[in-house]
């Protein structure tokens, strides 16, 4: 297995075993600012300064952003915010963070980045989810998903919302953005449960990423294609995809593909992914945690950590022209044991490289999913991997 990354801590847990790491995120904000977050939970925050979130792991989360103007070589912590699975984002003049505490949050910095608003509240009436999955850019629009949980009285995935709105208005007024319907996996799946992997539906999906078709070959060009994680599907890799878009009457909308089409080959799809579209290499790019183990292990064969929470140690780079055919490009990282994962990043290009931050952790990790790390990874000249 070659490695094409290095890896540095970027944040180290002061108390793996009381204090976890979560939804890192990259982005840009202006004059090529870096800007990296994650939120971090756990019965050890409450030893942390600085606000948490109503709702969130373990009772509340608490983000954390940062800044680089070197290419990352060096980082500032400017701000600390009550939210969680947030995304922070360049619109018009502003930077954005998007985020929840089981209602949807949004804050505001218009110093690129150096301070951050109160929280505005969006909605208060469903429970939302997400995590730091792809956005799209289109035609000075941002489109982007957040999700509402189904279910209060057990975890099962989270059903998407479209959001939309124009980059140069005020992201903090709800009358700036538009919402789609949701789109409740309950409600479509049964139509496909005879075409399901091996014949299993899986309990859900969850954490959808937004992808704008820009390959003129597709049978989608031009269209929003929204691929989410299949939910405990017998395949890993497996995705389910959506669609969605503005009506002629300008409202959103989710919907099925087609009565044909639910379920995709996907690398990583059984765990969380972030898709971005690179304009000077023209390809889709993905981070993933590619499973090793076979479909039909018998679950008494495999390691506790993956029983438990799937194989999350194994962080896997793929390309592809659009989004449905990938290639790998290489391993970012790999933990030396199912424990120390290596999970749910985000990626970014930097210049000729391309920045991947990690949910990660070591041996001191209490678990693979509450882990101790975030790591950043640089994986140098990637277009020539393609």
């Amino acid at each position: 297995m070659r490695l094409i990354a290095d890896e540095k801590i970027f944040y180290r847990s002061p108390d793996p075993e009381n204090l976890y790491c979560y939804t890192p995120w990259l982005d840009y904000g202006f004059d090529k600012r870096l800007i990296a977050s994650f939120d971090i939970a756990g019965s050890g925050l409450k030893n942390e300064l600085g606000p948490k979130s109503e709702k969130g792991d373990y009772g509340g989360n608490q983000m954390r952003i940062f800044v680089s103007d070197d290419s990352g070589a060096t980082w500032r912590e400017t701000g600390r915010l009550p939210m969680l699975h947030a995304r922070v984002f360049a619109a018009g003049k502003c930077l954005y963070a998007l985020g929840h505490g089981g209602k949807l949050l949004i804050s505001k910095s218009s110093d690129n980045g150096e301070t951050w608003s109160e929280p505005a509240v969006l909605d208060s009436e469903m429970v939302w989810h997400q995590s730091a999955c792809g956005y799209e850019k289109i035609a000075g629009k941002i489109w982007i998903t957040m999700e509402k949980v189904p279910y209060q009285d057990h975890w099962q995935g989270g059903d998407p919302v479209l959001m939309c709105a124009d980059e140069n208005s005020d992201l903090t007024k709800l009358e700036s953005w538009k919402f789609s319907n949701l789109l409740k996996f309950e409600d479509i799946a049964p139509a496909y449960e005879a075409m399901a992997p091996a014949g299993e539906l899986g309990y859900a999906y969850l954490e959808s990423n937004v992808v704008f078709e820009r390959d003129v070959t597709s049978e989608f060009y031009g269209k929003f294609l929204i691929f989410l994680r299949s939910n405990r599907c017998r395949f890993p890799d497996t995705a389910h995809v959506i669609t969605g878009g503005e009506d002629t009457d300008g409202s959103l909308y989710l919907k099925p593909v087609s009565d044909k089409l639910f379920y995709v080959p996907f690398p990583g799809g059984g765990m969380k992914f972030q898709t971005i579209y690179d304009e000077k290499s023209k390809l889709y790019w993905l981070i993933a945690s590619h499973s090793t183990y076979t479909t039909f292990t018998r679950a008494d064969a495999l390691n506790a950590e993956v029983r438990r929470f799937s194989e999350r140690n194994r962080l896997e780079l793929f390309y592809s022209q659009n989004c449905f055919d990938w290639s790998s490009a290489g391993v970012v990282a790999c933990g030396e044991s199912y424990l120390e994962s290596r999970h749910y990043a985000s990626l970014l290009p930097d210049g000729d490289d391309l920045l991947v931050l990690s949910r990660s952790g070591d041996k001191e990790a209490k678990n693979c999913h509450d882990t101790n790390l975030i790591t950043l990874h640089r994986v140098r000249d990637f277009r020539s991997l393609a």
